[in-house]
């Protein structure tokens, strides 16, 4: 209805407009002649002789009107004059009254659900528009089919070299097919309590295995692996896709990679612009000729064109290296977080919606998160997860002992295996309470009762899962920490357990208690069985660490481990890149 038709209409019930017109047993939605019409045909009105107005036409002798309330979809059928329940003519029909708040709640309902209709048809429609931005690749056996709400995921991020759209032309290899440049490890956790971000140097000198691609035409076809290359051939070269990345990581890392998303330049570009820029902090003021990033020290807004010169820039950073670029990536990505979860962002459709367009077209995704509803499904996921407990880190490395001149990295196997267990064994890397499952009285009592001194405590260390040199590292820490100087080292287990465990016989249960309560072992870890014999020949228990080994030293009932000698930060901080 029109400003100038709501006014004199604001008395007037709408259900009391549909009305029967007796010419042609049809219902019809009467309104003030200002008000718009009914799209349903009807009787053609006629013009008066008096001033051409439309008059109504007329209903037959002794006939009120019928009127009826819109609640079903075809109206009830006219009655014949002269059936039994028909009244005399010149009467008018009684019948029940329905009261106005029941018309009028009839009337909005189905008004309501026509409303739905249209935005349900309308939201599919935007939907499928979406999709078609979305951008997929079949990486097979390299990753899951379909994205699960309950578990853990880890999603491999990839940020390629490759110059696609207008505006690149000063960025990368002019030649590049692709490679993997700026690669993170995403791991969310099952609880939705935390998540780590492990960034992989583009230059760390890696395996590539074996790797099945799919083609244009459906076949498949196995690129060979190379021993000894640097990650970001990875992708891309000799026709390796995003599988070929994933299988990388799990070869170097031992990780799982659930799912992949892969953008190239353009997309911190659009990204950024879709949510009016990112702050950014730099210690001291940059002028960079070769990016082109020029910031006065402090804090600065950036966005497009800027963004893109802040994440690719190394020679204002540091020593100038990419290792050194990474880290201003992670503070980066960490503001870019902080900003999409900013109520000025959630709450502003426009902004969401340039949000989605500009995501959806940036993304390369695989095939089990393709679809645009999966993948709000893993930002609602992600989002779960409070900022402070998403943890920036890079895999640990050293320089590559075989090269005079330092130009790549190795994986540094004193520090990596327990950054690696960390995320196979879905640690936090910061401090979370940890909800506890109840167990079983008869269990739980397994840790009541008298503890003996831990110089009296006799265990032998199995390691049965957990990464190598644990069962060493673990029997130092007990003997030089925590006082446990009857134990030792007995080597593997020879079995792949997913908990640690103690086994201990009847009369050993005070240093099972003892032992339990140092390394924080649950009722349900400890094993009443027998004893076996030390190397000195006396009985002893035997502790086997499992998968769940969260390092030398850090209680097993922690949520979070004390990660070694690796550099971190949170994506709640804002940070200034130096």
């Amino acid at each position: 209805m029109d400003a100038q038709g709501r006014g004199r209409a604001d008395d007037i019930d709408p259900a009391d407009q549909w009305v029967l017109n007796p010419n042609t047993g049809d219902y019809e939605l009467r309104l003030q002649s200002s008000a718009p019409q009914s799209t349903v045909p009807g009787p053609r009105r006629t013009a008066s002789r008096a001033g051409g107005a439309a008059t109504r036409p007329r209903t037959a002798p002794g006939r009120e009107r019928e009127r009826e309330i819109p609640g079903t979809d075809v109206p009830g059928p006219r009655r014949r004059r002269g059936t039994p329940d028909e009244p005399p003519p010149g009467r008018r029909r009684t019948k029940p009254k329905k009261s106005r708040a029941k018309k009028i709640l009839l009337w909005t309902g189905g008004g309501m659900a026509l409303v739905l209709v249209g935005v349900s048809a309308a939201a599919y429609a935007y939907i499928k528009h979406l999709e078609g931005n979305v951008s997929t690749t079949d990486v097979g056996s390299a990753g899951a089919s379909g994205f699960s709400k309950d578990e853990a995921f880890n999603i491999l991020i990839i940020g390629t070299d490759k110059r696609t759209g207008a505006g690149n032309e000063g960025y990368g290899d002019k030649g590049s097919v692709g490679h993997a440049d700026t690669n993170i490890l995403l791991h969310v956790s099952k609880d939705r309590t935390n998540a780590t971000a492990m960034s992989i140097p583009r230059d760390l000198m890696v395996d590539i295995p074996d790797c099945p691609t799919k083609q244009e035409d459906g076949t498949e076809k196995i690129v060979s692996g190379t021993l000894n290359q640097r990650f970001n051939t990875s992708l891309g070269q000799g026709g390796r896709d995003p599988g070929c990345t994933m299988r990388t990581v799990k070869e170097v890392t031992g990780i799982s990679v659930d799912h992949f998303m892969m953008a190239d330049f353009n997309a911190v570009k659009t990204l950024t612009t879709a949510v009016d820029g990112v702050d950014v902090c730099v210690e001291k003021a940059v002028n960079d000729k070769e990016s082109k990033l020029k910031l006065p020290a402090g804090t600065s807004k950036v966005e497009g064109e800027q963004a893109l010169a802040f994440v690719r820039t190394r020679h204002s950073f540091g020593n100038q290296g990419d290792l050194d670029r990474i880290k201003v990536q992670q503070q980066f990505l960490g503001s870019l977080m902080r900003k999409m979860a900013s109520s000025d962002t959630l709450t502003n459709p426009s902004k969401l919606l340039k949000l989605a367009e500009a995501a959806t077209k940036a993304l390369t995704v695989d095939t089990g998160i393709g679809k645009v509803s999966t993948l709000k499904d893993v930002a609602l996921e992600l989002k779960k997860v409070p900022p402070k407990n998403i943890t920036f880190t890079t895999v640990p490395v050293r320089d590559n002992p075989a090269e005079k001149i330092k130009a790549t990295v190795v994986v540094d196997e004193s520090r990596a295996p327990q950054v690696f267990q960390m995320i196979k064994s879905d640690t936090s890397f910061t401090a979370v309470k940890k909800k506890e499952a109840k167990e079983k009285a008869a269990v739980a009592a397994r840790l009541k009762g008298e503890k003996s001194a831990a110089s009296e405590v006799r265990v032998q260390i199995l390691n049965g899962g957990a990464p190598d040199g644990s069962a060493q590292a673990q029997l130092n820490w007990l003997q030089l920490e925590a006082g446990v100087s009857k134990s030792e080292n007995a080597g593997n287990s020879g079995q792949t357990l997913p908990k640690t465990t103690l086994e201990y016989a009847p009369d050993q249960a005070d240093q099972a208690r003892r032992l339990a309560d140092i390394m924080g072992l649950s009722g349900s870890a400890m094993k009443p069985g027998k004893s076996v014999t030390n190397s000195q020949g006396l009985p002893t228990m035997t502790l086997t660490l499992g998968e769940d080994f969260k390092g030398a030293g850090v209680k097993l009932n922690s949520a979070s481990a004390a990660t070694p000698d690796v550099e971190k930060s949170t994506a709640d901080k804002v940070q200034c890149a130096s």
